[in-house]
């Protein structure tokens, strides 16, 4: 039901390796900034990011309820807000996360200049193919619509196919 189980281990794979990298390239980041600016400097530095970013962040996060309300009261689909709101939590988490890289990350995913972008690219690649999988088709379209499938074909009248199996319908 999840898909090829290569694929889905594959994408697995893919996943644990960029989250062990993420943390190995921020602890070298934070050396080569420590050795150019020194440790306490660091320290301020990854502590102010932090800070701004959350306060980015919480601001982001008001503005995105405020336009879900809107949405919900007009009773449209508030979908762009929804992977917004997702969005931002994630933001929120890599910028509590210590470190440069993170919250580079987070900074990318909490502006929402280039929030956008990261919401389009996952609706596309991410949403879209998963809600297709789950729906049969129906999400993008993507549905038989023109008569019978397989209309035509020789096949017996007594054999149901369902879920890949054969039964044999006997009126006795």
């Amino acid at each position: 039901m999840g898909g090829h189980p290569v694929v889905g281990g594959m994408r697995l794979r893919w996943v644990i390796l960029l989250l062990l990298l993420i943390p190995l390239a921020d602890a070298l980041l934070l050396v080569v900034v420590a050795d150019a600016v020194g440790a306490p400097t660091t320290v301020a530095l990854v502590v102010l990011t932090g800070l701004i970013g959350m306060l980015l962040v919480r601001a982001e996060g008001r503005h995105t309820v405020r336009r879900l309300q809107e949405k919900l009261a007009t009773g449209e689909v508030p979908t762009k807000e929804l992977m917004d709101g997702g969005l931002l939590i994630a933001a929120g988490a890599f910028l509590l996360t210590p470190g440069l890289v993170t919250d580079a990350i987070g900074f990318l995913i909490g502006v929402p200049l280039t929030r956008a972008p990261i919401r389009a690219g996952l609706e596309r690649f991410v949403v879209r193919p998963y809600m297709d999988r789950k729906s049969g088709g129906f999400v993008t379209g993507g549905v038989y619509t023109g008569g019978f499938p397989n209309e035509g074909d020789a096949y017996d009248d007594d054999v149901y196919d369902v879920d890949g199996s054969s039964y044999r319908v006997d009126d006795e």
